[in-house]
């Protein structure tokens, strides 16, 4: 009795007021470095269980323009759905049927499909090794097709397609590529005519019009600098979007109540789980991600690039939802699983650190690659007066001086200290060893 009088709380307990969520957003919008001088801030969307729409801002402007990041991925896989729904496409698909004869898809056991890559199963890698950027700080602009091309055909799987979970960049953006071959337009065109226009979203696009550029708000890296906008021509379908709260509020809205649009067939599909992952209670539909718990599931998916980072999510029992967009490069995902149930934490503050400056040839000495497993290492290199650590299969961030021999992120809560023979990751309250490969 006490356990279904739990559930049924949980269950009704709605959004936060507008004035609470501000509570929220203020300290935390405080907190960014240099807070208030090139207008770094937050947007809340909340989508209450009555249909009724509601934005909150802090520090930036409510109507702003975002890079919405990975939530690209989501339009993707339903853009994908729709595509099935007409008959132009099957999810088992072989990817290959989609793309020149020339490219020669890697093949383990069997093809990979359509599904796969939606589902983030496919075996291919989170980038592609050839992912060479001229420019770091806008790490895709300048990956071809020809690069794509070549990259498949070499590569061999390390695994069968569907036999585990591992997110990839590179899958999504293989699948937004395949399916514009398969509709002989861009992937832009094709988000537009399937999704923004049925949608009426008005304000959603890789490619800004003038009105909707003078509104895009500057991204911030983790050191509160007006971050290089990213462009992503070759594998658009993962993460090219750009978007603002009013029309991620309908693309949430369409997919809560998926009777009151015509293309709500094809986005109810995307929910449901057919895919684990190495958590127990977090499954994969097409491209979502469904937490469950006992008081109902979470459907979610975030988002970042260099300067941005967002989350969308939705609990389709209550009939709510939330979007946070945010032009620092610092996660919100507590904050939308928060606002979305008070009984997730929010995440305390980061620490405080404060920079020192460290003689040259001490950082020197601290250049080099690092193993922290087999699979996963630290590189860290210098340019002039600092250090940047690039974890495998992440970006590359700058680490910042306490001591000698401390260092610490802005980008997440986490601090690096060397010593002679490697050094110690400390994060999340673990102290990872890593020994110095070079």
């Amino acid at each position: 009795m006490l356990a279904s009088l739990a559930l049924i709380l949980a269950c009704s307990q709605g959004l936060p007021s507008d004035s609470a969520v501000r509570a929220i957003l203020a300290p935390r919008v405080a907190a960014f470095p240099d807070s208030g001088k090139h207008g770094a801030g937050i947007v809340v969307g909340l989508l209450d269980a009555n249909g009724k729409r509601r934005i909150v801002a802090a520090g930036v402007d409510a109507g702003a323009v975002f890079e919405i990041g990975s939530i690209t991925k989501v339009f993707t896989a339903s853009v994908l759905s729709d595509m099935v729904a007409r008959g132009e496409v099957k999810l088992d698909d072989p990817v290959a049927n989609y793309l020149p004869r020339a490219v020669h898809m890697p093949v383990r056991g069997r093809p990979i499909s359509l599904l796969d890559l939606a589902t983030q199963v496919s075996g291919l890698p989170r980038l592609p090794d050839n992912l060479a950027p001229r420019d770091p700080s806008n790490p895709y602009a300048d990956y071809s097709v020809r690069q794509l091309y070549e990259f498949l055909s070499r590569y061999q799987l390390p695994r069968d397609p569907g036999a585990s979970y591992e997110y990839s960049n590179l899958g999504m953006g293989l699948l937004g590529h395949a399916l514009a071959l398969r509709a002989r337009m861009s992937y832009e065109q094709l988000v537009a005519r399937r999704l923004l226009t049925p949608l009426g979203m008005r304000e959603t696009a890789i490619t800004l019009t003038p009105p909707l550029r003078a509104r895009l708000a500057p991204g911030h890296d983790e050191a509160g600098n007006v971050a290089p906008n990213w462009d992503l021509p070759t594998l658009a379908g993962a993460g090219a979007l750009r978007s603002t709260a009013s029309d991620m509020l309908a693309f949430l809205a369409a997919n809560v109540d998926t009777s009151a649009t015509p293309i709500g067939r094809a986005l109810r599909q995307t929910h449901d789980p057919r895919q684990a992952t190495d958590n127990p209670n977090l499954k994969v539909g097409l491209a979502w991600h469904i937490l469950s718990r006992p008081s109902g599931n979470i459907v979610w998916h975030n988002g970042g690039t260099g300067g941005y980072r967002t989350f969308i999510g939705f609990d389709p029992v209550r009939r709510i939802g939330v979007v946070v967009l945010s032009n620092f490069n610092r996660s919100v995902d507590d904050l939308g699983y928060h606002l979305l149930d008070e009984s997730f934490p929010l995440e305390p503050p980061p620490e405080r650190h404060a920079e020192v400056a460290v003689d040259s040839l001490v950082l020197a000495r601290y250049v080099g690659d690092y193993e922290l497993a087999p699979t996963f290492h630290i590189v860290i290199t210098r340019e002039a007066m600092h250090l940047f650590l690039q974890a495998t299969a992440q970006p590359r961030f700058p680490i910042f001086e306490e001591s000698d021999s401390t260092f610490f992120l802005t980008v997440v809560d986490a601090q690096i200290t060397f010593r002679p023979d490697g050094l110690v990751l400390h994060q999340n309250g673990q102290h990872i060893p890593g020994r110095k490969l070079h």
